[in-house]
């Protein structure tokens, strides 16, 4: 990324050195996330620039540093992406992506649209032979940060939930949200081809151009609303009817970057039900064998989430990029250098 709103340019640049306690990985996938849409947009600052994007790592260790022991070069692996110090208050509480001195991958230091990527030992984990590289990348990001928005929302068995967008984070949403005992799902989202899909999960779909959602998923609840919406969109309107679709005590996770504000009515949306408005943002690192061990398991499902894979080409990412920002081109496009 070399500006902000202008296309992503290739360069060749030197193989990243590492230090004693870090690892140098090729990169055998990265995914197209549409925060890096919004990072090109300037939604979200990308900062120093030029900066390479790609935040959705999978490869193999190429060379380790003297001091690493957990993995060693050969080893397939995934990245996770907040690059912290470890030994602030933030880090030893496992609240790591408050780390004041913290540096997403892809974002605020350069990341995975390349060949090679170095990085932390520490953020390597090991990647099951059982999953794909593009599978691998893409649970870096789109099922991590529905994972953790699930943990946020405190959901437990026998609730109820919404996932209002159904892409690379609400298709994994809707998995994770059942496997954590959820009853009943409702997927909303305005494309038939994503509904369907969700539906194939057990997700109750809603089509958001033929229904109105709230009235929609209230009519399916007898009126009572949902325990738990999760809005990945990033857009005020879809964040207001997933507040608006609660049932009281219900929760709210906002997980979408959007630049529209979202105005609340703070005595019937919010303190009437006592329902809660909750922000959700990346995910942790403990979070991440779980998550690998459910996809490994087969409980998450990652198989339909990557629908094209491209070549490291600027016209080619530049054009994956063009369609998130219109909301288009199926649920994750993965670059396979």
């Amino acid at each position: 990324m070399v500006g902000v709103g202008k296309p992503l340019e290739l360069f060749d640049l030197p193989v990243p050195g590492i230090g004693e306690k870090d690892v140098l990985v090729r990169v055998k996938a990265a995914g197209i996330c549409h925060s890096d849409a919004h990072y090109r947009a300037g939604v979200s600052p990308v900062r120093p620039l030029p900066m390479t994007l790609g935040h959705e790592v999978a490869g193999v260790v190429e060379k380790a540093g003297p001091k690493v022991t957990g993995v060693k070069p050969g080893d397939r692996v995934v990245l996770h992406y907040n690059i912290t110090c470890g030994d602030c208050y933030f880090c030893s509480t496992g609240n790591e992506q408050f780390c004041p001195k913290g540096l997403m991958l892809g974002h605020f230091t350069d990341g995975g649209y390349a060949d090679y990527v170095a990085i932390p030992a520490r953020n390597a984990l090991h990647l099951p032979p059982e999953i794909p590289f593009e599978q691998g990348a893409t649970l870096m990001c789109a099922s991590a940060t529905s994972f953790h928005s699930l943990r946020k929302a405190r959901i437990r068995a026998g609730e109820k939930a919404a996932v209002f967008g159904i892409g690379g984070l609400g298709l994994s949403a809707v998995q994770l949200a059942k496997a954590f005992g959820a009853v009943e799902v409702f997927a909303i989202d305005r494309r038939e081809e994503k509904l369907e899909l969700a539906g194939r999960y057990g997700a109750v779909p809603v089509n958001a151009t033929k229904v109105d959602p709230v009235e929609e998923i209230r009519r399916l609840t007898s009126g009572t609303g949902v325990d738990v919406a999760l809005e990945v969109i990033g857009q005020a309107t879809t964040m207001k009817q997933a507040l608006r679709c609660l049932g009281p005590m219900g929760r709210a996770v906002i997980v979408g970057i959007g630049k529209e504000p979202l105005s609340v009515d703070t005595y019937r949306e919010l303190l009437g039900n006592e329902v809660e408005l909750i922000g959700s943002n990346d995910h942790l690192l403990q979070e991440l064998p779980h998550l690998l061990e459910m996809a490994r398991k087969g409980i998450l499902d990652t198989s339909r989430v990557v629908t094209r894979t491209i070549p490291l080409d600027a016209a080619a990412i530049n054009a994956a990029l063009d369609a998130l920002e219109k909301y288009e081109g199926g649920l994750r496009t993965v670059i396979v250098p």
